[in-house]
């Protein structure tokens, strides 16, 4: 008889009981927290979708990429970076980094496995994570799972009328790697983030002609002051002062380095910088150059866009640029609601509903990893507080679990 062909609808589900937690995510928060885990002596299974670690990084950065934030600010739990690190490390020593991490803890993600739904079953008091991979379907059973995908999942595409009309050039900026590809061209960067200006000011080392649109207000830093990161600074000032005090000195500073920056384009918003990240997760800009582009006129600063036409764009004040590409600056998003189910530990924007820092705690044994809005730090923070809690239940119960042998082995020799 004919084989039919080969369907994974077709293919039993295999069942895997896991006798730990379950990881979802290899990405720093995935690795942070299965490294606390492992010196807690408590074993786990980690999910990750791509075919490596930080795939983000990896695999969805441009090329000059840069930690933002000085080295110390932004090590994982238990292994600093090489002392021979520079101050700010690049992409690839970064990712060295994160593979290093991974050896030293001997963590070996199962890759390539997709987790497409996950949900507590009371009945057993279980976790049932299924995912999707080359061979069909695994479902994984355990009492703990740890949401660790991260804020930057899914690219974020906005809704602007005409950008399927203008053509080929319109990329996400996961997808650029350098302006090489660009010089000569006139580009408009869709984002002001430090992702958006960072590819604008290198749209323009290469010779490119960049505009970046800029929609909202938005704060922008020197990275640094005399030799110290302004968010260093910030962090010393906030163990003696107010928020809000902290807040004012710090755009005195940046007022007194940058200058008036409302005259290039770049309102500031009436919050200030480190209340508006603590309140909705809204990094400032670190300045690394390209504000200098901007005052030469370099990079220019236009307001939002209404509609794309082939080729052009038309902003918000009615004016038309031709445009040759477009890069759409416009971050990422959490894609836990997609996969995670049965609960209201997450809201549909996918982050959990407790603010920081009781956000890494769910029910039913969940726990949430990397979703403070507080970078690598943050993930940090929550890793080491999920294997301390999920390590002391585990602790406990291997205990009890070792003297109910023994005493069950003494009985056997009385009797």
């Amino acid at each position: 008889m004919p084989q039919s062909p080969t369907n994974s609808h077709f293919l039993p589900i295999r069942c895997v009981w896991v006798n730990g937690p379950i990881i979802v995510g290899a990405g720093p928060s995935g690795l942070a927290t299965a490294a606390c885990l492992k010196h807690k002596g408590v074993p786990f299974v980690i999910l990750e979708r791509d075919d490596c670690i930080a795939s983000l990084w990896q695999r969805r950065t441009y090329d000059r990429l840069n930690l933002h934030l000085p080295r110390k600010f932004c090590e994982l739990p238990r292994f600093p970076f090489p002392k021979h690190y520079p101050k700010y490390p690049n992409k690839k020593q970064f990712i060295d980094y994160l593979e290093s991490y991974a050896r030293y803890f001997d963590i070996c993600p199962r890759f390539n496995e997709e987790v497409t739904s996950a949900r507590y079953d009371e009945t057993c008091g279980l976790w049932r994570v299924r995912t999707a991979c080359a061979h069909g379907e695994v479902e994984y059973m355990g009492r703990w799972l740890v949401a660790s995908s991260g804020e930057n999942a899914e690219k974020v595409i906005p809704a602007i009328e005409g950008i399927l009309e203008f053509g080929d050039g319109v990329s996400h900026v996961c997808d650029y790697k350098s302006g090489k590809e660009y010089a000569g061209k006139r580009v408009l960067v869709v984002g002001c983030g430090n992702s958006g200006m960072e590819v604008s000011l290198d749209l323009c080392d290469h010779n490119a002609f960049p505009s970046i649109v800029v929609r909202d207000s938005v704060h922008v830093l020197p990275r640094e002051v005399f030799g110290k990161s302004i968010f260093e600074v910030a962090v010393c000032l906030m163990k003696w002062l107010p928020l809000w005090l902290v807040d004012r000195i710090v755009l005195i500073i940046s007022c007194l380095v940058l200058g008036n920056v409302e005259k290039y384009g770049l309102k500031r918003p009436s919050t200030g910088p480190l209340e508006l990240k603590n309140t909705r997760g809204k990094t400032p800009v670190l300045d690394i150059g390209a504000l200098e582009k901007i005052k030469s006129g370099e990079i220019k600063v236009v307001p939002g866009v209404r509609r794309f036409l082939p080729g052009k764009a038309q902003l918000v004040d009615d004016r038309i640029l031709d445009v040759d590409s477009v890069i759409l600056a416009t971050g990422y998003s959490s894609n836990v609601p997609s996969w995670l189910q049965g609960t209201d530990f997450f809201s549909n924007g996918g982050f959990p509903k407790n603010p920081f820092p009781n956000s890494w705690r769910g029910e039913s044994g969940l726990y949430a990893v990397g979703f403070t809005k507080r970078g690598i730090s943050g993930a940090s923070f929550d890793a080491v507080r999920v294997a301390e809690e999920i390590g002391k239940v585990w602790k406990e119960e291997t205990g009890q679990q070792k003297m109910q042998g023994s005493c069950y082995r003494r009985s056997i020799s009385q009797s």
